[in-house]
Formats: C-alpha cells, sequence, structure tokens
C-alpha cells in the first residue's frame, strides 16, 4: 500500500495559510488526485473550517489546542478521512500561534508511523505586514519597550521561532507588494535564515505558486530543523495573544449585502482596536445565509479590511445567520476602557478576562443586543465593539452567543 502524503502549511496569523491550502487543494484534485484536509485552532467552529467545506473541499477538525498538543487526534482526524475519503494527499493546516511542530508533529509522524505517511518538506508562510516590521523593528520611543511588529518581543519571538525550523520559507501576498519592498523583505530573510530557501508567490492570485508544488513535490530527508526553544518565553507570548469566538443571529427586515456587511464590521473593530492600541494578528469573519456565504479578513492594525471570499446574490434577510469567529489576537496587557455605556462580560479563564463595551449611541446605524439567557427587554447595543484583555494569563478561547436586530436607516 502506497504511503498517504502528508502536507503541513506553517505560518503566522493572517499568513495566507487557508488561502494557500485551497489552491493546493485545487491543484491536487485537477492532477487527478483525493485529498482530505485538517484546521487547528484554538476553539471550534472554525472559520477555516467552513470556508473550505464550502468550496466542496473534505475537511476536519482539531479544535481546542495546537496539533503539538493535540498529535493524537491530529492522526485520528486523518483516519477518519482516509475511512470517508481514501485520499492521496492530505493538507494540514496548524494554528498561526503555533511553532516547535518539527519536533511535535514532523518527527513523530516520521518515526512512528513512518510506514503509513510520506512527509513533505515542511514550508512556512511568511507575512509581510507583520515581517516587515520584526526583522525590521523601529527603535522604541522613551519610556516604552521596543514592540516588534507591533507586538511585545515575546509574541515577536514565536514568528521568529516558525520560520527558523522551515525547510522554505514563502514569503506570500507578493500581489500587496511593491517592487522596492518585496527586495528589502528578501534580504531581510535572506540575512536572518541564511541557507534557508526562499519562494515569493501569491496564494491569492496563483503568481509564482508553482514554485511552492514543486517544492512539496520533492522527496527526500526534510523536517529535520528541531527547534532550541524557550518555552517560557513561548508560553508568554501566546498568552498575550487574545483569542475569542463569538456568534451571533442577525434578523433583518429587508435583504442586505453580505458583503456590506462584513467589511461594516471589520471596518468598525478595526478603529476600536487602534483607539486602545491593540494590535490585530488576524481578525476573521464569516456572515452565512442559507444558500452562500462571505468572510471578511484584518490581518494587522496597519493594513485594510479585505474580503477573502465574495460572491454574486449574496444577502441576509430574515432569519439569517451570521457567525463571527474566530479571530484572535488583540495584544493589550492593560486594561482598556471606552467613554460611554455599559460593560458585559462575555468570560473569564484565570486572571484574563474578556469584556465587550456596547456604547450607548441612539443612531440607526447600530444594533441592539439581547445576549444569551438575558431578558428580552433589557437590549444593548453592540457596534462599534470594544473588546480588551485584561491582565496576563493563559490562552483563551471564548464563545458568546446574541441575537442582534437590525432597523432600516
Amino acid at each position: 500500500m502506497r504511503p498517504l502524503r502528508f502536507l503541513m502549511i506553517g505560518g503566522f496569523l493572517g499568513a495566507g495559510k487557508t488561502t494557500t491550502l485551497a489552491r493546493l487543494a485545487r491543484f491536487y484534485l485537477d492532477r487527478g488526485q483525493k485529498i482530505g484536509l485538517v484546521t487547528n485552532d484554538q476553539a471550534q467552529d472554525l472559520v477555516d473550517t467552513t470556508r473550505l467545506r464550502a468550496q466542496g473541499f473534505p475537511v476536519e477538525e482539531v479544535a481546542g489546542a495546537c496539533f503539538c498538543c493535540r498529535f493524537n487526534d491530529l492522526v485520528d482526524k486523518v483516519k477518519q478521512l482516509e475511512n470517508s475519503q481514501r485520499p492521496d494527499v492530505i493538507l494540514a493546516e496548524p494554528v498561526g500561534s503555533c511553532t516547535d511542530l518539527v519536533a511535535t508533529v514532523v518527527q513523530p509522524l516520521k518515526a512512528l508511523y513512518g510506514n503509513r505517511f510520506e512527509v513533505a518538506p515542511y514550508p512556512v508562510l511568511f507575512k509581510p505586514s507583520h515581517g516587515l516590521r520584526i526583522l525590521k523593528p523601529s527603535p522604541p520611543t522613551r519610556g516604552e519597550e521596543q514592540r516588534a511588529g507591533g507586538f511585545s518581543p515575546k509574541a515577536a519571538y514565536i514568528f521568529r521561532k516558525q520560520l527558523e525550523e522551515a525547510d522554505a520559507i514563502v514569503l506570500n501576498r507578493i500581489d500587496e507588494l511593491d517592487a522596492a519592498t518585496l527586495t528589502e523583505l528578501t534580504d531581510l530573510v535572506h540575512a536572518a535564515f541564511p541557507g534557508t530557501p526562499l519562494l515569493c508567490l501569491s496564494a491569492k492570485t496563483g503568481q509564482g505558486f508553482e514554485a511552492l508544488t514543486e517544492l512539496l513535490d520533492q522527496r527526500g530527508n526534510f523536517g529535520r530543523k528541531v527547534l532550541d526553544i524557550d518555552y517560557d518565553i513561548y508560553a508568554e507570548g501566546e498568552a498575550e495573544l487574545g483569542w475569542l469566538n463569538s456568534s451571533l443571529r442577525i434578523v433583518a427586515d429587508k435583504s442586505m449585502s453580505v458583503d456590506t456587511f462584513l467589511l461594516d464590521v471589520i471596518s468598525r473593530l478595526h478603529e476600536a482596536f487602534n483607539q486602545c492600541g491593540g494590535e490585530v494578528a488576524h481578525l476573521k469573519v464569516i456572515a452565512l445565509s442559507d444558500a452562500s456565504f462571505g468572510v471578511a479578513n484584518l490581518v494587522s492594525s496597519q493594513s485594510r479590511a479585505e474580503l477573502s471570499v465574495t460572491g454574486p446574490g449574496k444577502g441576509i434577510g430574515s432569519d439569517r445567520q451570521c457567525a463571527c469567529g474566530p479571530w484572535s489576537g488583540v495584544d493589550r496587557r492593560t486594561s482598556t476602557t471606552g467613554s460611554d455605556g455599559s460593560v458585559y462580560r462575555l468570560r473569564r479563564h484565570g486572571r484574563v478576562s474578556y469584556s465587550t463595551k456596547f456604547p450607548s449611541r441612539t443612531t440607526a446605524a447600530d444594533l441592539p443586543l439581547r445576549p444569551s439567557g438575558s431578558s428580552p427587554g433589557a437590549p444593548q447595543r453592540i457596534l462599534p465593539w470594544h473588546f480588551s484583555i485584561r491582565g496576563q494569563g493563559q490562552r483563551l478561547g471564548t464563545r458568546d452567543q446574541g441575537e442582534a436586530l437590525f432597523p432600516e436607516p
């Protein structure tokens, strides 16, 4: 029996792993090979899983922790795909805040399941928006520590370690870069990680993608870069990245554009994060209606919101659902407060808590919110949203349910 080809695509939050996996899946299907996908994140009901399944791909998910902490779950999910799909290729996407995957996933697969899996080279996607600032950080102002890429040094440590263990570094999103920035980034990557092959491509447009498929077709003794990693810094870096999942049901008297709604939500959150000094690692919002869906992303505080899944005829009407999350990455170690409105606490874990502030604005653009379990007669307002992390502590996975009603403008 021929071994199952196992491909894992690493990279930081918002580097473009899901888009890359989808393009790879279509590539292998066009080549006549059966595929199976495994997604991974800190919570259940993943946006990535929904997005990939909506494109017709068979997907299983490992939720609640990284592949490195759920290795047996990863193997079990692959087995489920084997039983249901009989794939030739497995495509796996680890959590964007995870590193040390060669030691905890690649090497164990080879050692324990060498006859069952044929492990491909391990590429790690390089995220330009944060990578440029992390590899070329600006000097700190007086009284402030240096925050590489908008993150604390401990969170930036994870970004660097991910690239350090790569068989090849893949500079993604080159369609968003001008020639001078691309040249600067390639020089920085070569200087920081000498000897590691560098590919430049756009998973969104397909530019340069052939180089990645050629890399992944190679056979050999790959996945040998076992990291020398400080797990205290690693854990503290992950703890500084806040994670939140939230789901809402949206009801409207008339149809509305899903794309317009998504961009409005992302833009309002973007503004709120900038006001409180939070750095976005990756914010994802998906809207689901009866026959269609849309996905919008924000990959850094210096980026613009963009639609990653678009299509005609999408709208939200009566009794449509909008699932917002999961998104990740407000890097905050001090509490923030708004100027007005009441605070509705979502959940507390140890010394860290998420709070959502609902400003008491009364314009028609606001959404009256009834949190689950609360009295229907006590509506609050949900937009704009302000999320804050108070204190320090363990990495979070939270989820809240609510209902909202759009008034006519």
